[in-house]
């Protein structure tokens, strides 16, 4: 089955590019705009990316053909992130650890515990003095991002115990996304890191080969790992935002009017995924506990704060173009902090 699929998906990709180079076996008068991601149809996700379709196709519907391919149909993020840079397709969401091998300054969002709580983050990552800098460091890369995507709080979920602290942690083997910055950070809060993809998580917790992971709370229930894992840990240590990319060329060759009504498109994409996400959350958190008997917990977060300052330090000195980032998220963060 897998198989099939990957058959089906690299088909798929082929005809979209040879559409989008050639323009072989299409008679359409209208441009087709093409947008790829990796969640199924009733994720937030797609649901907004739906909406920036009918937005676009309302507005200027004589000129442009909006299409969205979910699941991966036009292949994984990377593939779909390369096919972006070429202009084979016009648009894709990417993960933060994507991005981070074209810009650097994107590892500033893997660091644990950068934002006090959501407000922060969200009033951050609405502000394009912050933001700007860098969703433009991957245009000679031939992309730039356009728009942010709410991923939730990522937090640890664990098998046998609740985490109540760091020392909790001891012993224990985390499944963490595959990057140095997660890897260090467990090793900090005295757990074992164990980087491995995301689609081997559920087989690996069901066979004890882990005793944990961290994700957001729709991991307890799209993914399953409800069933296994009854133990949900609020420790907040990372809010990563997923990313919309644009191929450079087509966004910064459209015509100034037009340029407005997609500019629109992309604050409604932000604005219906995040309405989107916190009724996915809230559903999520309902199920796990009522039909998984899935147990949440809101640790106190100062001892992992603590536990985890030197790693700020170390990608700091690390990487001076981040500095000035990093002291703008901690004024906003001071605004809550009181």
């Amino acid at each position: 089955m897998k198989m099939l699929k990957k058959l089906l998906t690299v088909s798929l990709a082929a005809a979209v590019v040879c559409g989008a180079l050639t323009g072989c076996g299409s008679s359409e008068s209208k441009r087709i705009v093409r947008i790829g991601h990796n969640q199924s149809q009733e994720h937030p996700t797609h649901i907004a990316l739906t909406a920036f379709e009918e937005f676009i196709e309302e507005n200027l519907g004589d000129k442009y053909d909006v299409e969205v391919y979910p699941s991966e149909l036009l292949g994984s993020q990377t593939d779909m992130v390369q096919l972006t840079q070429t202009g084979a397709i016009d648009f894709c969401v990417a993960s933060n650890a994507i991005l981070e091998t074209f810009s650097k300054n994107y590892e500033i969002f893997n660091l644990p515990y950068l934002f006090v709580n959501a407000d922060a983050y969200h009033e951050v990552m609405d502000n394009e003095e912050i933001t700007d800098q860098l969703f433009k460091s991957t245009e000679k890369a031939g992309f730039e991002a356009v728009t942010w995507l709410d991923a939730g709080t990522r937090n640890f979920y664990t098998l046998d115990k609740m985490v109540e602290s760091p020392e909790d942690l001891k012993g224990l083997k985390i499944r963490v996304q595959q990057s140095p910055t997660n890897v260090e950070m467990m090793r900090l809060l005295g757990g074992s890191a164990t980087p491995m993809g995301f689609g081997d998580v559920y087989t690996a917790l069901q066979s004890h080969i882990i005793d944990g992971a961290e994700n957001n709370e729709l991991a307890l229930t799209d993914n399953g790992h409800g069933e296994v894992c009854k133990y949900y840990s609020y420790d907040m240590h990372q809010m990563v935002p997923d990313i919309l990319i644009g191929s450079y060329n087509f966004v910064n060759e459209l015509p100034e009017d037009e340029r407005e009504i997609f500019e629109e498109g992309f604050k409604l994409i932000n604005q219906v995924e995040r309405e989107e996400w916190t009724s996915a959350v809230e559903a999520a958190k309902a199920r796990a506990a009522e039909e998984m008997g899935v147990e949440f917990y809101y640790p106190d977060q100062a001892p992992f704060v603590e536990a985890c300052q030197p790693l700020h330090e170390s990608v700091l000195a690390g990487n001076p173009d981040i500095v000035p980032i990093y002291d703008a998220i901690q004024e906003v963060n001071a605004k809550y902090s009181e």
